[in-house]
């Protein structure tokens, strides 16, 4: 089986456990319940190969960890959490759980029991932050799977047999990442099927992919990549697949707010076997409280900021004094916190870095302290361009996006404006950017060449004539669809109709007098 036919069938048996377990659970909620189990799933197998491969090595080709007793497996608990982070008792292993599950008339007892036992196996050790808390968002006794133990049990059993049946092979031979191409799978299945709240925090593959590509042009590595918005982490694993996770070196670095949200996106880096070394996910206030300040700057950064949320500006009289902000000279208004995020990207990009940001359109023209955030950035040459996105690309929203790139290191004081609200295919009910419009897009970005009705690349005097309004618009031309008419022609046109018409009228004039004469 190809590629494409395995992710195929992974996507069609998804839709069917869908469509089979939602039942009295809400789509939304029920996705926690999925991704979970299917995160459950993997660590169990990842950890079971991990095992069998290193008894194999050492001679034993017919070990198998999942059925070896718990006794015999404590053992090698200690040693295996420090290359694993996490440990897990033959007993409690996914496969094991669903062969009795049916049978266990207190699974969700069991189940909690295992999720407990899984996140205690890291205490003390340095993997502890990273799987503490992971399984908090999994409430195998909520209400929403049903009102009694014995309904909420059918239920799990139901989702357990569901997880198993997915055919995602050994992870380590799958000719897709089958367990992160499921998970993605799921997050777009119910994104598009949530409105804000799915898609506040989840960035479509297709965009995900087009920033991290920009980010890296002209690189085969990074030192490391940063989301300060990271949501599910999406954005910051289209690296591991443009580069190979080996080439970004020192890792995945990201800041999350929701706490659902942050456990989804550790549970991503670990369903795309990035192993929690590799990784830096903070739960905190990112404007408010930066984590990764004492970090070494980072070469490549990509994010999907919340779209104009308030945040406190000049209302703590401390921000305009923090390095991130206070070089524009002015704060971000308190109820349109998209440039403070795009402040605090430029403080933490690296010289010979690139920042590629989805921002909400409204920054890039309106006046006041926005427009003297803008006249920061391009004083100081950090715009590199700025690409117009189609509309009804993003769950959740309609409105038309923007691209802004920053760079520290420019070789010319232009900036580049890329006109792309056409560059889209339908699909569904939304909008979508295929493979040739990415190609388009990054071609004119890499070339930095202007293109009739596409891309104009703007001088410096330009943008300052324009008030510094960074609008794709006020640069590109507009190809003009409208019909050309030929005034002199239609005019000739129509003194011809009416001539004709007063042929007509006298031939209808004279055919009625004979009528009436002949009456």
């Amino acid at each position: 089986m190809n590629s494409t036919q395995q992710r195929a069938e992974l996507h069609k048996t998804i839709w069917k456990i869908a469509n089979d377990l939602r039942g009295s659970v809400d789509g939304w909620d029920f996705k926690q319940y999925v991704l979970w189990i299917l995160f459950y799933r993997f660590i169990s197998e990842n950890l079971t190969n991990y095992l069998n491969d290193l008894e194999k090595k050492a001679g034993e080709a017919l070990f198998d960890f999942a059925k070896i007793s718990d006794t015999e497996a404590l053992q090698a608990k200690e040693e295996t959490v420090k290359e694993k982070w996490f440990y897990i008792l033959p007993s409690q292993l996914f496969e094991n759980v669903v062969k009795k599950a049916s049978n266990d008339q207190n699974l969700n007892m069991t189940l909690e029991n295992i999720f407990k036992s899984i996140e205690g196996s890291a205490i003390g050790t340095a993997s502890e932050n990273d799987i503490k808390g992971l399984f908090d968002d999994l409430d195998v006794n909520s209400n929403k799977l049903g009102s009694t133990v014995e309904s909420r049990n059918e239920k799990l059993v139901k989702l357990l047999n569901a997880v198993a049946s997915l055919n995602l092979g050994n992870f380590q031979e799958n000719t897709i990442d089958a367990f992160g191409d499921a998970y993605e799978f799921l997050m777009t299945m119910y994104a598009a099927n949530a409105g804000k709240s799915g898609g506040e925090f989840y960035t479509p593959q297709e965009v995900s992919e087009l920033l991290a590509k920009i980010a890296t042009v002209g690189k085969t590595s990074v030192n490391k990549v940063y989301d300060p918005a990271c949501g599910s982490g999406s954005l910051l694993l289209k690296f591991a697949k443009i580069l190979g996770k080996n080439n970004v070196r020192q890792g995945f670095f990201g800041q999350e707010i929701n706490i659902t949200t942050f456990n989804l996106a550790r549970i991503n880096m670990f369903l795309h076997d990035i192993n929690y070394e590799k990784f830096n996910l903070v739960h905190w206030d990112t404007l408010k409280n930066p984590w990764h300040w004492d970090e070494e700057p980072f070469e490549a950064i990509v994010s999907n900021p919340p779209y104009s949320i308030n945040w406190e500006g000049d209302a703590n009289p401390l921000l305009i004094n923090d390095p991130r902000f206070s070089p524009a000279g002015v704060l971000a208004p308190k109820s349109k916190a998209d440039l403070a995020f795009t402040m605090h990207m430029l403080s933490w990009l690296a010289t010979n870095g690139t920042a590629a940001i989805v921002e909400f359109p409204w920054v890039l023209y309106r006046w006041g302290a926005e427009q003297k955030i803008r006249k920061y950035l391009v004083d100081n040459n950090f715009v590199d361009c700025v690409i117009q996105l189609p509309a009804n690309l993003f769950f959740g929203t309609s409105i038309a996006t923007c691209i802004i790139v920053l760079k520290k290191n420019k070789i010319d004081d232009k900036i580049l404006f890329i006109d792309a609200s056409a560059e889209s295919v339908h699909s569904g009910n939304k909008e979508k950017l295929a493979d040739e419009n990415i190609a388009k897009i990054l071609d004119s970005f890499t070339t930095r060449e202007n293109t009739e009705y596409f891309a104009k690349l703007a001088t410096y005097e330009e943008v300052k004539n324009a008030e510094y309004s960074l609008s794709v618009s006020t640069f590109v031309e507009q190809l003009d669809t409208r019909e050309v008419v030929n005034i002199a022609e239609l005019n000739a046109r129509i003194e011809e109709i009416v001539a004709k018409e007063e042929v007509l009228r006298k031939e209808i004039d004279e055919i009625v007098r004979e009528i009436e004469n002949n009456d």
